[in-house]
Formats: structure tokens, sequence, C-alpha cells
């Protein structure tokens, strides 16, 4: 006797089944009942029978993905996996996913998806990462695990890969990776052990039954799930174009709040970040901007003290250095650092402003203390 989980992978997995057609196929019904509609045993309704008018080729191809797609053979692949099949509404389906315009009408699961009860943060960016992005991807996805907070991602090559190995390297919050192909179908082949390890530790969800090939279609459609997960998106580095700015565009139109980790000038691994600051994204040069954005910055917990000082950048780290000798004056330091002196002006404004220095008389000197300040 078919289960529900072994109509419901069935039908997942029938040529030219989009998410629209699967949506309205098992809509207040039973996947038995859907299925039978689908391959033509049963009267289609009014939506169904319209679609297959307008696409007379469907009905048949159809039939015959009902003969191949045996659904007590589904059914027992996703068991002998270990994959769970959860249906929109089921116990299991993320709370996140139901309300979504675009939800899932099922999902496959291998793991425990209640690793998504957590916080949640997604990290995303290009496949054709710098050593530099690989790098910063890998310190937020650990820094962000071992905050307690769970890392999304793709578990694709570059940027996602290094954000799933950076939270696995950590003891804290079990990672989440939403894939663009059957769950027991790894993609880059090369991340086979990366995806076995997230399952374990965390889950690993895609929106198509096993078997399913890592089709370039699928990559998008993956992505708008990562958004509606996720309570903040960063995307690490990205081109001027691909996935990570459509999970952008996804998160943006969800209202989730989107960081860009801002790059060099020129760089293309850079431009598709530089872009999203460009249009309003938030910068993220440090993993305690996301965890503020979460209201979970614990800088000022305990009894440490916590300097919320703007950091110098530029030639406002020598001005300090120089500032920290003995106090100057504005002709001195320019002799010292070898700048304009409305340069070196404009720099002890900005350090006076943010509480790095003083100035008395024309002196200034360097505030070592917050607590100076007072």
């Amino acid at each position: 006797m078919s289960t529900e989980a072994g109509f419901l992978a069935a039908l997942a997995g029938f040529e030219a089944m989009t998410t629209a057609r699967l949506a309205w196929l098992v809509a207040d019904r039973p996947a038995s009942e859907a299925f039978a509609i689908a391959t033509g045993a049963t009267r289609p309704p009014v939506p169904i029978a319209a679609l297959f008018a307008r696409t007379p080729t469907l009905a048949a191809c159809w039939r015959a993905e009902g003969a191949r797609r045996e659904p007590d053979r589904c059914a027992a692949e996703c068991a002998d996996l270990g994959v769970q099949v959860i249906r929109a509404g089921a116990p299991g389906y993320p709370a996140q996913l139901l309300d979504d315009p675009r939800r899932p009408t099922v999902l496959f699961v291998r793991g425990d998806p209640a690793a998504l009860d957590a916080r949640r943060v997604g990290i995303v960016g290009t496949r054709n990462a710098t050593q530099r992005g690989r790098e910063t991807a890998a310190s937020f996805g650990h820094d962000l695990a071992a905050e307690g907070v769970v890392v999304v991602s793709g578990l694709a090559r570059g940027i996602d890969g290094a954000a799933h190995r950076g939270a696995l390297a950590t003891d804290g919050a079990p990672p989440v990776a939403v894939v663009g192909s059957g769950p027991d179908r790894p993609y880059p082949v090369i991340h086979e052990r990366l995806w076995d390890a997230v399952a374990r530790r965390g889950a690993l969800i895609s929106e198509w039954p096993p078997g399913t090939a890592p089709d370039a279609f699928r990559f998008p459609l993956r992505n708008r799930i990562i958004a509606a997960l996720v309570e903040v998106l960063v995307v690490v580095e990205s081109r001027e174009s691909g996935g990570s700015l459509i999970t952008a565009r996804e998160a943006f139109e969800r209202g989730v709040d989107v960081f860009a980790v801002p790059g060099p000038i020129g760089l293309r691994s850079a431009v598709g970040t530089n872009m999203l600051l460009r249009d309003g994204a938030a910068p993220a040069t440090d993993v305690a901007d996301v965890l503020m954005s979460l209201g979970l910055d614990r800088r000022r917990a305990g009894r440490s003290r916590f300097d919320s000082r703007p950091r110098p950048t530029g030639l406002e780290v020598h001005l300090l250095e120089a500032c920290r000798t003995e106090p100057a004056t504005v002709e001195q330091l320019a002799l010292r650092t070898g700048q304009g002196v409305a340069d070196v002006a404009m720099g002890l404004a900005r350090l006076e402003r943010s509480g790095w220095i003083r100035e008395t008389a024309g002196w200034f000197e360097a505030v070592e203390e917050w607590a100076d300040l007072a």
C-alpha cells in the first residue's frame, strides 16, 4: 500500500512538474488523489483540466511518469536513504516557510529539520571565490555557529562550502543546507563528504526527491528557499550577476536584512557585493555586525569593558600613533606623516569626533581609555 510520502515523492519527480503545478495538484487533497488526477486515473478539476487543454502533451507525459515513478518504490527509496518527506503544514515543515507566497509544497530532508528552530543567518556568494573570500566565509560561519546561530547556505563550490566548513569546525549550532538537486545527489561531487557532514550534524533540505539531477534551473528556485528561511543574509563575494544576487533580491522582497562584505574596487568577485552596498545593503565588516542585527551582540556582556569607538583606518591610524607618542600640532603631524595640512586636519577631526584624541589649545593627544572622555 503506497504511503503519502511515496505519492509526494513520485509527483515531485515528474517530468515537467513545476512548483506551481505541484501546488495546484495537492492543494486541499491527499497526495494519492493528486497522483490519480495527474496520471489520468481520476477526472481532473477545472484548473488541471485547463492546464491539460493548453498543453496537450502534458497529460500523456504524466501518464507515462506515473508508470515510471511507482509510489511504493519512491517511498522505499526515501526510507533507505534516510530522507524524510515533509508536506507543507505537516510536523517538521519549517514554520518560516508556511506563509511564504512561493513556499515549497513538499521538502525532502536528510537530518533534523528542528535545526531551523534556532536563530538563522544565510551566507552565500560566488562559486569563483578568492582565497580571501573563502577565509571570510569560513570565519563568519565559524563565529556565527559558535554563538548559537544556524548557518544556512547552498553547499555550492566557493563561498557556500567555505561557510559550512566554518560552521562545522565548532561544536555550536548545527548547519542547514538547501540544495539544488535530490538530497542524494551531491553537487559538486567533491562536496560529497561535506553534504554528509551537514546532514549528520544539522539538516540538508531539497525541494526535489532522491535521484533528481542538479539541473541549472533548479538553483534559482533553491535560492528563494534560502532567503525565506533566514533572518539575515550575508553575501561575502559576488560577481555582477549570479545566484547570490538572486538570493539577495529574494531576501529584499521578503524584508530580510541583507549584508554585503565590501571588496576592492575593480575586483570582479566584489562587483556584486559593492553593488548591493550601493543599493542599500548593510556592510558586514565583522561578524559582530550580523550579531547586532539579530540582537545577539555580546561584546557588552559580562564585566569586561567594551570599546565602542569606530576603528581608525588609513591616515587616521598613523595620526593616532603619532599623537600617542606626545601631543602635537597639526603642522607637526603633517611633517611626521608626510601628508598635507588639510588632510591631516580632516583626519584629526574624525579621530576627535570618534573619541580617539582630544584637542587642547591647538595640541592633539591620544585618549587611551573611553572612560577618559567622561
